[in-house]
């Protein structure tokens, strides 16, 4: 498996790169930001990669960023959603916006991506929503013992995978309950931005006391 490319970028197109490594071309398909980011032709670059290997093809994706490349690679849990839908949707949108997109219940910031109609982008933001959330949870708050050494810091990234668990908890119990995805998350956002230390009850009830303001303004 190849992890990354480091080499001269010796052509650059709408929509893939090559870079030259000891004299060998290797064709990287990539996102429009990705290829915008890697500069012009005859300069140094690197790129992590992920080789997709079907029956009649073998494609190496190229991204600037971890970020970018987990974010592929959710996008593709989807049932429906392949590597040309998903880098067609980092190509119109940057990772962090997928992310809010999904959690938000935003459809139509999904379908702003070629090729990508309203059919998968509601399963795209119906089957990720808890999925991402879960992994934004594990991915800020780490094991006990890796963090040795700096037991301030581990501390503070517990704390936010918990705000994080307790956020997707709450958003949860609202759309149970009624609410629409897009206007809990924005409550449930600000209120995160401004009090990290709720819990997933104290959120809900919150958020229902500013939602009923909402209703009656």
């Amino acid at each position: 498996m190849i992890a990354h490319l480091s080499g001269t970028l010796a052509q650059k197109t709408l929509t893939h790169a090559v870079i030259d490594v000891g004299g060998v071309g290797y064709l990287v398909t990539a996102t429009a930001r990705t290829l915008a980011a890697i500069g012009d032709v005859g300069g140094t670059v690197k790129l992590l990669t992920e080789m997709i290997v079907r029956e009649d093809s073998m494609t190496l994706f190229g991204f600037s960023s971890a970020h970018e490349k987990e974010t592929f690679l959710l996008l593709q849990t989807v049932q429906g959603v392949g590597a040309k839908a998903a880098i067609a949707i980092l190509s119109t949108l940057a990772p962090s916006e997928v992310e809010e997109a999904i959690m938000a219940g935003d459809k139509a910031m999904i379908t702003r991506a070629d090729g990508i109609g309203p059919k998968i982008a509601t399963r795209i933001v119906n089957e990720l929503a808890e999925k991402l959330g879960k992994l934004k949870a594990l991915a800020i708050a780490p094991a006990a013992g890796t963090m040795a050494g700096s037991p301030a810091a581990g501390a503070t990234n517990a704390d936010e995978g918990q705000s994080q668990l307790a956020m997707n908890d709450a958003l949860s119990a609202l759309v149970n309950l009624g609410y629409a995805r897009a206007e809990a998350w924005a409550v449930l956002r600000d209120m995160i931005a401004g009090d990290a230390d709720r819990d997933s009850a104290a959120l809900i009830g919150a958020a229902l006391k500013e939602l009923g303001k909402k209703e009656r303004r």
